[in-house]
């Protein structure tokens, strides 16, 4: 076994425009008051891996520009649509006319695992809340379920970019299972 060399690599990957024109999983994902820039950097790259359909960023998110967001993003601010919306109440009522489940990554009193996502459970908008506070309780009670990682150390949270990768990748897996 050996490590590609990164122009191996770049053989294997789309180009921008394909990345415009080409297919996407139905996993929305909304930012909701998320403080860290570089968390959002970090979201950025992975909702281009994951090949998400859209990012929205709303509430006090920072947005693109910025170099420190372009810092861990590494130009993926450009492959990933995305759109700004002050009010993330606004996105979800567009989301949900549209039939996007809403599911908030968050320990509620009902939260199923993340691991217990089926392909009916699309599309589906997953948020992210707060690195402190989490999800506002205004948008859980718009949401049609919610998902958590299950935690089994002394901590009851993950950092938030952390978590979304792991659980937009589940998505993935059960979407293209």
């Amino acid at each position: 076994m050996r490590k590609l060399t990164h122009e191996e690599v770049g053989k294997k990957r789309i180009s921008l425009d394909e990345a415009k024109k080409i297919k996407r999983h139905p996993i929305y994902v909304l930012c909701d008051n998320i403080r860290s820039i570089y968390n959002i950097g970090s979201i950025f790259r992975t909702s281009d891996a994951a090949l998400i359909e859209k990012l929205y960023l709303t509430g006090y998110t920072p947005c693109p520009p910025r170099p420190e967001i372009e810092k861990v993003a590494l130009g993926s601010t450009n492959s990933v649509p995305w759109k700004y919306v002050k009010n993330p109440l606004e996105a979800v009522k567009k989301l949900k006319t549209e039939g996007v489940k809403i599911v908030p990554l968050e320990i509620t009193q009902n939260s199923r695992s993340y691991t217990e996502i089926t392909k009916q459970d699309f599309p589906l908008c997953l948020i992210l809340g707060n690195e402190l506070t989490g999800v506002s309780n205004e948008l859980i009670e718009q949401s049609d379920f919610s998902i958590e990682i299950p935690q089994y150390g002394f901590k009851h949270s993950i950092n938030v970019s952390v978590a979304y990768g792991i659980a937009v990748f589940e998505l993935v897996r059960v979407i293209r299972g």
